[in-house]
């Protein structure tokens, strides 16, 4: 019995030190020795300054949180970095389901309600510009009101429609267009609506850069070739050749647009 504990107590303390210390120790420094960058956050640098990662999406926007029009967007991102915060390193990861009315709207016949909380065949917070408004709440959160109930409290604009929760597909498709001086019914590649698989990456499809390049030439006083042809630098490739789609960087493209008008 004892030599058996002994022997028990002698493998805990070596598988310890072995996968606890060891493997961890060994598989950091083979990370800083051959991939040092990759390993300490594939960080982007001007003029001696973090930036940003190659990694993970970040916001181009002013303080109040508004794009600025003479750079790229990113896609929808769960990286909280921006202008705002100024910090690269916090970042988080979320994903909705494909019914959750945070991400697609309340859909009449689907998955609306009515004021009082029951299901609807319409939706009774529509308005003339997203028939699937989700509404948010009177607080200063301004939160939005996916459970309604009896009595709640809902925002409105001054011209007595419902102020809508801005992070819906619908709302987020509305904006894009209007920034980018599209028709009210074209179409808005998914990425610029959605985030990604992790909620972080900083890639663009090809169609998005290309919706918005015509404004950020114009912003920048720059030929629209110009631009274009920056967009294809910037362009990566399939990974492995074959899995996923090209995608185009936005904080090197915006780094590449920067040194062109310095």
């Amino acid at each position: 019995m004892r030599r058996q504990l002994l022997t028990a107590i002698g493998m805990v303390i070596v598988m310890t030190i072995v996968c606890g210390f060891a493997y961890g120790l060994a598989l950091t420094g083979i990370g800083e020795a051959a991939f040092g960058h990759q390993a300490n956050g594939s960080f982007v640098q001007q003029n001696g300054k973090d930036v940003g990662s190659s990694l993970i999406g970040q916001a181009f926007t002013d303080s109040k949180g508004n794009p600025i029009p003479k750079y790229f967007q990113t896609r929808p991102s769960e990286a909280v970095t921006s202008s705002a915060t100024d910090n690269i390193t916090v970042s988080e990861a979320s994903n909705l389901g494909p019914s959750n009315p945070l991400l697609i709207g309340f859909i009449p016949g689907v998955n609306s309600v009515g004021l009082d909380g029951s299901p609807s065949k319409t939706n009774p917070f529509a308005t003339p510009a997203d028939p699937y408004c989700v509404p948010v709440d009177t607080t200063s959160v301004a939160a939005p009101v996916v459970s309604p109930t009896l009595g709640q409290k809902y925002a409105k604009n001054s011209d007595g429609t419902y102020v809508c929760d801005p992070n819906t597909v619908p709302e987020r498709a509305i904006a894009y267009r209007s920034e980018f001086n599209l028709a009210p019914n074209a179409q808005v590649p998914v990425d610029a609506v959605t985030a990604s698989g992790s909620g972080l990456d900083p890639d663009i499809s090809i169609a998005n850069a290309d919706l918005q390049a015509p404004t950020v030439a114009r912003v920048r006083h720059l030929p629209l070739s110009t631009v274009q042809q920056l967009i294809a630098a910037n362009t990566t490739g399939r990974s492995l050749g074959v899995l996923g789609d090209p995608g185009v960087n936005v904080l090197n493209l915006n780094l590449a647009l920067d040194r062109l008008s310095a």
